[in-house]
């Protein structure tokens, strides 16, 4: 489909199309098995000068990402996740660190870590995961604590679905000092949370990989990570108290989900048309169905994608937060519905190995749990109500406390 791209922002993402569909979709299938970090495919973005696409021009980046040229950020992650959907999200953790960055690092903070990322090519993610609610059989709970101490902060305790964990050289800690549960799951964040950049070459932070066994994203490695009086110094504080969540920044998040779940989809519309197209099944009516049914998801999600990146980049940040939150959960059930009809039209073979649709399927149906599209719908609802919601979490407990 024509985007209405200009000719730069087109070179910028065929550039990763071509790395994507020549080196990343090739090795995928290795990392999914062995549930192994895609290490050479970050190498290869660092050599090509594409691992800092949200670092600001002035270091040395790229300047993408929410605000400036939003959508170019966008459908370069659609090119990886056409390829790996692991790939996807650690890159996508790396790049909205760097987004984080640009805005709420100091002078002397920018030029300390983009120097890292740009020169050396260290990668960075942004780790929250502190679920408070156990599992049956769950043995204990996850979370840190927080101590302020003269010269900055000492974090104890856990977190898991730590992306990137014992690859990544720097994290950055959404936590809370008001007790365990990060962001997403803290009983009071508001004011309270730090997000504080972790060099995670820290004795004291450990990894254990055994809690990792997921039916898909294996190549995250998103482990167990354990933080042992772990200090952090106080000019590796990122922004203000509970900026994270009184501005709203996970809003900025939530539709590049949306991009590397439209990845899978255009990922498994292509394999599907070259089943049909081979083997010569275009005549069957309801191979037509859902072959145009395919075609019509994976524009609609593009055409949302540009919508909302539009509007963060004239301004429009109430009206972008809004859409970006309808985009998130439109094209969670777009990509989803997609990936069933290329199944369904290209039959069980597709799903045994080492078919990419099973892989795109099984990484699928994890990533899309990464937020709850019930509560992402609720919350849509409470907007259009007039009523209390909560944009960044869509968590009901908050949105009753007067969330904004």
């Amino acid at each position: 489909m024509e985007l209405a791209l200009t000719q730069d922002q087109q070179i910028l993402i065929d550039r990763v199309a071509t790395l994507a569909r020549e080196a990343f979709l090739p090795r995928a299938d290795h990392y999914d098995r062995t549930a192994s970090f895609p290490a050479e495919d970050f190498e290869d973005l660092f050599r090509a000068g594409l691992n800092a696409p949200a670092v600001p021009t002035a270091y040395g980046g790229l300047g993408l990402g929410p605000g400036s040229d939003t959508f170019t950020l966008w459908m370069m992650t659609k090119e990886i996740a056409k390829a790996d959907l692991s790939l996807a999200r650690c890159w996508e953790g790396h790049a909205n660190s760097q987004v984080l960055l640009a805005a709420m690092a100091t002078d002397e903070q920018k030029a300390r870590w983009f120097e890292g990322i740009v020169e050396r090519g260290e990668k960075w993610m942004a780790w929250s995961g502190e679920p408070q609610s156990r599992k049956p059989g769950q043995k204990f709970t996850y979370g840190t604590t927080v101590e302020e101490v003269p010269d900055g902060y000492v974090v104890d305790g856990t977190k898991v679905f730590a992306t990137g964990a014992g690859h990544a050289q720097w994290a950055i800690l959404l936590v809370n000092t008001a007790g365990p549960g990060g962001a997403r799951h803290a009983s009071d964040a508001s004011a309270s949370l730090l997000l504080l950049a972790c060099d995670l070459s820290d004795s004291s932070v450990s990894f254990d990989d055994s809690w990792w066994d997921p039916i898909g994203m294996r190549a995250t490695v998103s482990y167990f990570v354990r933080f042992d009086q772990t200090f952090i110094p106080k000019q590796n504080l990122i922004g203000y108290p509970g900026q994270y969540l009184l501005e709203n920044w996970q809003t900025r998040f939530t539709p590049h989900y949306g991009a590397t779940f439209l990845g899978a989809a255009e990922a498994a519309y292509d394999y599907t048309l070259e089943y049909v197209l081979t083997q010569k099944k275009g005549h069957d009516p309801y191979v037509q169905h859902r072959i145009a049914k395919m075609a019509m998801n994976v524009e609609t999600a593009h055409l949302w994608l540009q919508h909302v990146a539009q509007l963060w980049d004239t301004g429009r940040e109430t009206e972008a937060r809004q859409a970006g939150n309808y985009a998130r959960y439109l094209i969670e059930h777009l990509a989803m519905e997609t990936v069933d009809h290329g199944i369904r039209t290209c039959g069980a073979r597709s799903l045994n190995r080492p078919s990419s649709l099973e892989r795109i399927y099984r990484d699928l149906s994890f990533y899309v749990r990464h937020d709850n599209a019930d509560h992402v719908l609720a919350t849509i609802g409470r907007g259009i109500l007039g009523q209390a919601h909560d944009l960044s979490f869509f968590n009901p407990k908050d949105a009753d406390q007067g969330a904004p």
